[in-house]
């Protein structure tokens, strides 16, 4: 496919245009921080870029902003009683220091143990954490994936877990690929199903078309509100 990318400025916004071989300009604006992105036909011109964006610009602002006041989590500094998110439940961390390789367990309803060597740093405690987030997303993953493989009949060659700032996921629709946020393991279930259901049809329809959004309406008729929760979810800080 042949794809040609720049950036233009408009009202003082910076905005990714994308051009490719498709039929209709496709305008969004991302979370976590508000990017804003066009796809477009290869054939339109930067002024008629411009000029959409302008028609849009007023909900450009009022989406980035919406954005910019969601609650975001202090940095966290690994400490006792500091709060942490796992499956959309807030948990109170418990740091142990002992001479045995790290782990982490949730215990009872609302702690989180993390269980690190003596004289482990900051940066070391969040890996460990890091790692164990990671560990849960590839447990939780697959089950997902193998019930909406079927439902939506499709087929993913690969799947990947990465931290990402801009989106919750992403599809790579030629090579079959699907990556997952690595903050999704903090989110809602019902919010890592939706991010899944999401990338699993971009396989089958690469543009958020009426074919696409049809499909989102058809099998999962609750997306738009599970979309809004997940963007009004505490946020990593940066």
């Amino acid at each position: 496919m042949n794809i040609e990318t720049c950036r233009l400025s408009v009202g003082g916004v910076a905005v990714d245009v994308v051009r490719k071989d498709i039929k209709n300009l496709h305008l969004g604006v991302y979370p976590p921080s508000g990017h804003v992105r066009v796809a477009a036909p290869l054939a339109v011109s930067d002024e008629t870029i411009r000029l959409a964006i302008v028609d849009k610009l007023g909900w450009i602002k009022r989406q980035r902003e919406r954005f910019r006041a969601q609650p975001r989590q202090s940095a966290r500094e690994m400490i006792g009683r500091e709060t942490h998110y796992f499956l959309g439940r807030k948990l109170q961390l418990r740091v142990h220091e002992h001479d045995a390789p790290p782990q982490v367990a949730i215990r009872g309803v609302a702690t989180l143990d993390l269980f690190v060597r003596p004289g482990a740093s900051v940066d070391q405690r969040r890996a460990v954490l890091a790692n164990w987030y990671r560990q849960q997303l590839r447990a939780l993953v697959p089950p997902l994936l193998d019930k909406w493989q079927t439902v939506l009949d499709v087929d993913t060659a690969a799947w990947g877990i990465k931290k990402m700032k801009t989106k919750w996921g992403s599809c790579n629709s030629s090579a079959r690929r699907i990556w997952l946020n690595l903050e999704l393991a903090k989110k809602p279930a019902r919010c890592l199903e939706y991010v899944v259901v999401h990338e699993l049809l971009h396989l089958r329809h690469p543009h958020h078309d009426q074919r696409f959004i049809a499909r989102l309406d058809q099998h999962l008729p609750a997306w738009r509100r599970i979309k809004d929760e997940l963007n009004r979810e505490p946020l990593a800080d940066e």
